[in-house]
């Protein structure tokens, strides 16, 4: 009789899924970032209704979320390992736009809209320090970016209403 040796059991990890999906969806915005055209600016209207609904709550609320999505989307993107900022991910869409709006005294149709073409044109056109943290790569440097166009459009729009009388 031909004795066959015995595998031996292997103590390999189990296979680590490439991406987890609920970080890979907050990551994408709640799924904004799916968006065939456009993910970005999918992002950033997604995130307009929530954070409007949040000025009508406590005056901490939209502050406090603005950093917890903030530092939260730090985490959920170096989970998902987009270090070179595919376009999906869009929950740094999501904290910029929010920071936008802290730069409104009140959620008019007027402010919201001003809000968010500035964000969106500080996103995009990336000036200054803006394009220096979008050059950085890693999850931070994702989400400092998106938080820096925030940052301007809020200042933008706190000295609009300073300039134009209309401060609350």
């Amino acid at each position: 009789m031909l004795l066959l040796p015995t595998p031996q059991p292997t103590l390999h990890p189990p296979p680590r899924v490439a991406e987890p999906v609920i970080a890979r969806f907050l990551a994408a915005g709640l799924g904004a970032g799916f968006s065939p055209r456009a993910p970005g600016t999918a992002g950033s209207l997604a995130a307009l209704l929530p954070g409007v609904a949040m000025m009508f709550g406590p005056s901490w609320l939209l502050p406090v979320a603005c950093v917890l999505v903030s530092l939260g989307g730090i985490a959920v993107i170096a989970r998902v390992d987009a270090a070179d900022d595919p376009g999906w991910v869009v929950i740094d869409e999501v904290a910029g736009q929010w920071i936008a709006l802290l730069g409104l005294a009140a959620p008019t149709w007027q402010g919201v809209l001003a809000a968010f073409a500035l964000f969106r044109l500080f996103d995009i056109t990336k000036w200054g320090p803006i394009g220096w943290a979008d050059r950085q790569h890693a999850a931070w440097g994702i989400m400092a970016d998106d938080v820096l166009a925030g940052i301007a459009a809020a200042v933008v729009l706190v000295a609009a209403r300073y300039a134009l009388h209309l401060a609350a």
